[in-house]
């Protein structure tokens, strides 16, 4: 029980240790890298599990779009495509009769040969059995070429009906609505029953668990400061609480901008100011558009 007692204790100090007046060098909002999700197919929604709040991982399915008609395509192509593969001829069958004619053209040929050795055939014979196999070769040949083109055709055609069929697969992957990131379903615009079309926002998400605060610093402050620093965070509460958090600058603008209205700089003299992110690793205390101070290194022993 005294533990208990201890633990909640230190929690209402961190909660309560929030440094007031001058005591930090900028301050600014909290923010996160927030991503659309779009519909990238057209047609009915059938269903849409993006409530606002939901936490999603990512690649998970949250919603499918109308995909009857494209399956439909799909099978269609697919029945085209293996037509067309059962019209390719199979060249040895096509080619078997001729191949005989040659072999037993070639037989007696080589009969009538033999037989002008023993002077019982004359030569006008053989010569005629050779045209003769000529002409069947030449056939043969003309019968191959044929067939080869025209397999090749079929086989350009076949091709052509694939890269169809994947172009559908991949509308119809378009159709299943999958978070980009692993965040949080920060709006929700559309819902089941809805007619969508390509580039229609569905729902916007956020990673809440790493966001930053985007701080303005003044020119003097800016030789403080460096990508990579580790700087000190208090996250704005208010009523006077706030939580600390330990924070890392990951960019700092190029350019100085005039000082906005609702943001407050170690002097607030400045007319022109500089913008930084510096990453915090959010507990889920912290919400969206929250007010954060932060302390910049080496301040304290300028």
């Amino acid at each position: 029980m005294k533990r208990i007692v201890l633990l909640v204790s230190a929690f209402v100090t961190v909660l309560s240790s929030c440094h007031s007046g001058e005591d930090f060098d900028a301050t600014g909002t909290f923010e996160a890298t927030e991503v659309i999700v779009s519909a990238e197919a057209n047609g009915k929604l059938f269903y849409m599990d993006a409530e606002e709040g939901t936490v999603l991982d990512e690649g998970q399915e949250v919603g499918l779009v109308d995909t009857v008609q494209l399956y439909l395509r799909k099978l269609q192509l697919e029945a085209s495509r293996k037509s067309v593969q059962n019209q390719k001829p199979d060249i040895q069958k096509q080619i078997a009769a001729t191949k005989e004619q040659i072999a037993t053209a070639q037989r007696e040929r080589n009969r009538v040969e033999r037989l002008l050795k023993s002077d019982a055939a004359n030569r006008k014979q053989l010569d005629d059995w050779d045209a003769q196999l000529a002409v069947l070769h030449r056939q043969l040949d003309a019968q191959v070429s044929s067939l080869q083109n025209n397999t090749a055709s079929l086989d350009e055609q076949s091709s052509s009906v694939a890269i169809q069929v994947a172009q559908v697969e991949d509308q119809l992957r378009k159709c299943h609505i999958v978070s980009p990131i692993k965040g949080t379903v920060l709006a929700k615009y559309t819902e089941p029953g809805e007619l969508v079309a390509t580039g229609k926002p569905l729902f916007k998400i956020a990673d809440m668990e790493n966001i930053f605060l985007r701080a303005y610093i003044t020119s003097t402050q800016l030789v403080f400061v460096r990508l990579g620093d580790r700087v000190t965070v208090w996250a704005d509460f208010g009523d006077g609480e706030c939580r600390q958090y330990e924070g890392k600058v990951t960019w700092i603008a190029d350019e100085a901008e005039f000082t906005p209205k609702t943001i407050l700089t170690d002097d607030e003299r400045a007319n022109q100011v500089y913008a930084v992110k510096i990453a915090v690793r959010n507990d889920g205390l912290i919400k969206l558009g929250m007010y954060g101070k932060v302390k910049l290194p080496n301040q304290s022993s300028e």
